[in-house]
């Protein structure tokens, strides 16, 4: 059996979610002759696998040595995105006047209560995870270890499950940045940052990808004093520049101290502070912090599985490695989620599972490269993309026209003062034929679905154009990306027949 995790600090909240996703006093069950699916890992890519495959009759056991639920429920989307909304709270009070409300001066987040509603509301959402409802779904559930002993096999708790398949769903996990004298100091990560109580002072966050930006902010809504470190010369290096540009400048009016092009050589210890040592463009500096938050990469989860073993391929940066069909090096093996995936996603690891099932159950060919994968980083305002960025087409050989829509020029943003952001739509030069789309808005996650349904069903930017959305919205702004496009069909000549047909009418 797997030693009982604890999640802390150990509050009523705290004790009901593990009593779901990793009950102390679970009894795994007798393993059944053989299994048509073993699934590894009970994140949301084994989960999505094991219920699917379970709904459709096949004698499917999971296997999870920590928390049921992975990352996404513990110490990911779910937890995080509570504490952004409280973040979020706290920034329309501060803008309040803005908006003819006045706020009593003094007004504070109780960061405690803050913590203990996350606490609340993921404790309430863990019964989707639980080990209880997918015992009734007809899995067999095993907390413990699991390590391959054939291509065939699986053992855990000192109990054989053989398979036919089996999917390798173990996810990822945070890293040591390799900071010298960083594990003396002591650091957080997303894995432990979700366990505070009391507030830091002064929070110094390595790395400004998605999980560093998110909580750097909401920590600073919430009345840290945050600085941001990125060696980069850009915030979240894989995106539209003129994006991660309005999120360096929505952070600085927040107050917090952004750093770009900035290494760390070392932290030391001056009492209970930490000094971080540090250079920006060259230039050596310090900073004091109470405590430092690492959101610098993720590690795949390939340790213990025995994969040499079974003649699964793997690599200890890449992770798993799999085809097109998310098979690996061993046919019966299969994987899904962050272990294998470029893109570490909640919603890739549940589309990839889906794939799974297909492919390893029922002989599918579905394949991994056909999905058009949208994702949002959850600042504010927020940053969703689908598809190509203008610089991939680029890389490609692919020449794209752009079409842009500004905020500041859509009525519903202005009059709820969300002018900061756009909408940007890449089409195939010469077609209507959407590539790829960014879209910084509040709410830009709501809104990136809207292109990513037309790029799946393969429906032009032009058709968009002819889409009623109600007014006013700040949806409307696709639509206008639309009407841009629309404007550039019309030719000088076929101008100048409808302005003699204008003409001809007023007679």
């Amino acid at each position: 059996m797997a030693a009982q995790p604890r999640v802390l600090p150990q509050d009523e909240y705290n004790q009901t979610l593990e009593s779901r996703v990793h009950p102390q006093d679970w009894q795994n069950p007798e393993p059944a002759p053989r299994y048509n699916l073993v699934v590894i890992g009970a994140g949301t890519a084994g989960l999505i696998t094991a219920a699917g495959a379970a709904g459709l009759g096949a004698r499917v056991a999971l296997v999870e040595r920590h928390l049921l639920g992975g990352d996404c429920l513990n110490v990911g989307c779910v937890p995080s995105k509570c504490i952004i909304r409280s973040s979020r709270v706290c920034a329309d009070v501060r803008d309040a006047q803005a908006f003819g409300i006045q706020v009593p001066e003094g007004v504070q987040a109780d960061f405690a209560a803050v913590m203990e509603r996350m606490r609340r509301l993921r404790s309430r959402i863990s019964v989707n995870d639980s080990a209880e409802r997918y015992r009734e779904m007809g899995v067999d559930v095993f907390l413990g270890d699991a390590r391959f002993t054939g291509p065939d096999a699986v053992e855990v708790d000192g109990k054989t499950l053989r398979f036919k398949k089996a999917v390798i769903a173990t996810g990822a996990r945070a890293v040591d940045p390799g900071v010298p004298g960083l594990p003396e100091a002591g650091f957080l990560t997303n894995e432990t940052v979700f366990s505070l109580t009391e507030r830091p002072a002064r929070l110094v966050v390595f790395g400004a990808g998605p999980i560093g930006c998110e909580l750097a902010q909401a920590f600073q809504r919430l009345g840290s004093q945050v600085t941001i470190i990125e060696r980069g010369p850009q915030f979240l290096s894989r995106e539209d520049r003129d994006a991660a540009n309005i999120l360096v400048e929505a952070f600085r009016r927040d107050g917090i101290d952004v750093r770009l092009n900035t290494t760390v050589d070392r932290v030391t210890l001056s009492g209970a502070e930490k000094i971080i040592h540090l250079k920006t463009d060259g230039q050596d500096g310090e900073l004091g912090a109470d405590e430092i938050l690492v959101g610098a990469g993720r590690a795949p989860n390939v340790d213990g599985l025995n994969l040499e073993a079974v003649g699964v391929q793997y690599d200890t940066r890449r992770g798993v490695i799999v085809n097109d069909y998310l098979q690996t090096s061993q046919p019966g093996i299969y994987a899904a989620g962050d272990i294998c995936l470029r893109y570490k996603f909640t919603h890739t690891a549940d589309a990839t599972a889906r794939i799974v099932i297909q492919n390893a159950l029922f002989g599918g060919r579905k394949k991994q490269s056909a999905l058009t994968i949208p994702w949002c980083t959850y600042t504010d305002p927020e940053i969703a993309h689908v598809g190509l960025y203008e610089g991939d087409a680029e890389k490609q050989g692919i020449a794209v026209d752009t079409f842009v829509r500004h905020f500041d020029e859509v009525d519903r943003a202005i009059a709820e003062g969300d002018e900061e952001g756009f909408v940007k739509v890449h089409v195939r030069k010469g077609t209507d034929q959407i590539l790829g789309a960014t879209i910084v808005a509040r709410h830009a996650g709501e809104m990136i679905s809207e292109i990513t349904v037309a790029m799946v069903g393969k429906v032009g930017l032009k058709t968009l154009g002819s889409v009623i959305h109600p007014y006013p919205t700040q949806a409307e702004a696709i639509k206008h990306t639309a009407d841009a496009y629309n404007r550039t069909r019309l030719t000088p000549f076929v101008k100048s027949l409808f302005v003699r047909w204008l003409a001809w009418s007023r007679k």
